[in-house]
């Protein structure tokens, strides 16, 4: 069975249209990861800000010269 010139080209389009489909799937995991990286140091900045502002809340008040 000889393979016809249209075949070729369709299997030759199916395995780029492949390629791209893994390259896409990649750059979304990647995508997501940094994503998630972001989102963790935003979360920790957060958290460590309102630590500081309660630590600054708790302490007792400076009496001004009498």
């Amino acid at each position: 069975m000889r393979l016809k010139i249209v075949q070729i080209v369709a299997a030759l389009a199916a395995a780029v249209a492949f390629l791209l489909a893994f390259m896409a799937a990649g750059v979304v995991l990647v995508s997501t990861l940094f994503m998630a990286a972001g989102l963790a140091a935003v979360a920790w900045l957060a958290w460590s800000l309102i630590r500081q502002v309660g630590a600054r809340g708790r302490k007792p008040a400076r009496l001004s010269r009498p």
